[in-house]
């Protein structure tokens, strides 16, 4: 199904606008947001050049550690080739502010055309003020729910394929964040399909007093040439 240029001419969508207080709806418009044709063509096609071999080698997965995902593969990965790193670095000074510090690692995660990202909040121990990156492959929708009104505050975002999206302030923390599956990724009463999605992730560090012991958890590095 081809979709149409109108679909994407907003890409963030209030339910309930009307029961929204209006700081927190313009909070929100600034802090969690995506843009449109963040990469090229060309950019994504050397991205995936880069991470689909070490990907291929990974089964996908039917549930996470904190069960927050199904159906996915992931790893992390700190060296990258020039020309991706460019990229890399212009998703962290769009979405971060100066003197950020930034999570060496960055997470690539595989998403199954099936696979889905449930409802969750992020833990701080892991996670900064901000989360970011870009979609490969596959166009998707991201749906936010506020934690104590989860039926009435309710913001989704549609990420195009090569769009950048943006999670900060009070969507960070106030609200759970999920990746929609293809049975409920309609946008403007037009279905979107979805196929198996890559996301290329930015983080900043956790503050001082919140950060996890590094062995808690890990996730698979790809070995480092010497």
């Amino acid at each position: 199904m081809k979709i149409t240029r109108k679909l994407f001419q907003n890409l963030i969508y209030f339910h309930n606008l009307e029961r929204w207080p209006v700081e927190l709806a313009e909070t929100m418009r600034a802090s969690c947001y995506v843009k449109k044709d963040f990469i090229t063509e060309a950019e994504e096609k050397s991205l995936l050049a880069e991470v689909e071999p070490h990907m291929k080698r990974l089964r996908y997965e039917k549930s996470h550690w904190d069960d927050a995902i199904h159906l996915y593969r992931e790893r992390e990965q700190r060296k990258w080739k020039e020309e991706n790193l460019e990229v890399i670095s212009r998703i962290r000074s769009e979405s971060f502010g100066p003197n950020t510090e930034h999570l060496t690692y960055v997470h690539i995660l595989d998403l199954h055309k099936d696979g889905v990202i449930k409802p969750h909040i992020d833990s701080i121990r892991y996670c900064g003020d901000v989360i970011t990156g870009v979609s490969l492959l596959s166009d998707a929708i991201m749906r936010l729910r506020h934690k104590d009104r989860k039926e009435e505050l309710i913001l989704d975002l549609l990420m195009p394929r090569r769009s950048l999206y943006r999670l900060g302030g009070p969507g960070r923390y106030d609200f759970t964040h999920e990746v929609l599956g293809e049975s409920e990724s309609t946008w403007n009463s037009e279905k979107v399909p979805r196929d198996r999605r890559i996301s290329i992730i930015c983080r900043d560090l956790p503050k001082v007093t919140n950060r996890a012991k590094e062995e808690e958890i890990q996730l698979k590095p790809i070995p480092e040439e010497n």
